[in-house]
C-alpha cells in the first residue's frame, strides 16, 4: 500500500468517531455484510461516516492491508479497529456493541 492510500484511511479514522468502510452507501449498500453492519448502526441510531470502497481500488485493497483484516466491511469507532459483519453483529446482539459505544463516549439512542 502506497504512504497516500495508508494516509487517506488514516484521515478518515481519525476525523470520524465511528467509520465504517463498507460496499455500497449506507442508503444504497453493495453486499449483504455491508447493509447488516449499516442497519445495526442505523438501529442504534448512530452517527456513522461510511467510506465506499468500491469508489477506489486502493482503498478496497489498502483497508485490509491497514487493518490486517481480509474482508470488507471494518468499523472503527474512536480510531479503535472494532471488526467485521460477524463480530459487530455478535457484539450488538449481546448488548456489547452498545456498551462499548457508551465507554468510549459516542451518542446513541437505540437500545437493542
Amino acid at each position: 500500500m502506497d504512504d497516500n492510500t495508508k494516509n487517506l484511511i488514516q484521515n478518515h479514522i481519525d476525523s470520524n468517531d465511528v467509520c465504517l468502510f463498507m460496499k455500497g452507501t449506507p442508503d444504497a449498500p453493495q453486499c449483504g455484510f455491508s447493509m447488516a453492519v449499516t442497519n445495526m448502526l442505523k438501529l442504534l441510531e448512530v452517527n456513522f461516516q461510511s467510506v465506499n470502497v468500491l469508489e477506489d481500488q486502493n482503498i478496497r485493497e489498502g483497508i485490509k492491508v491497514f487493518s490486517d483484516w481480509p474482508t470488507i466491511p471494518q468499523l472503527y469507532v474512536k480510531k479503535e479497529f472494532i471488526g467485521g459483519c460477524d463480530i459487530v453483529k455478535e457484539m450488538y446482539e449481546s448488548g456489547e456493541l452498545a456498551k462499548l459505544l457508551e465507554t468510549k463516549g459516542i451518542n446513541f439512542k437505540g437500545k437493542n
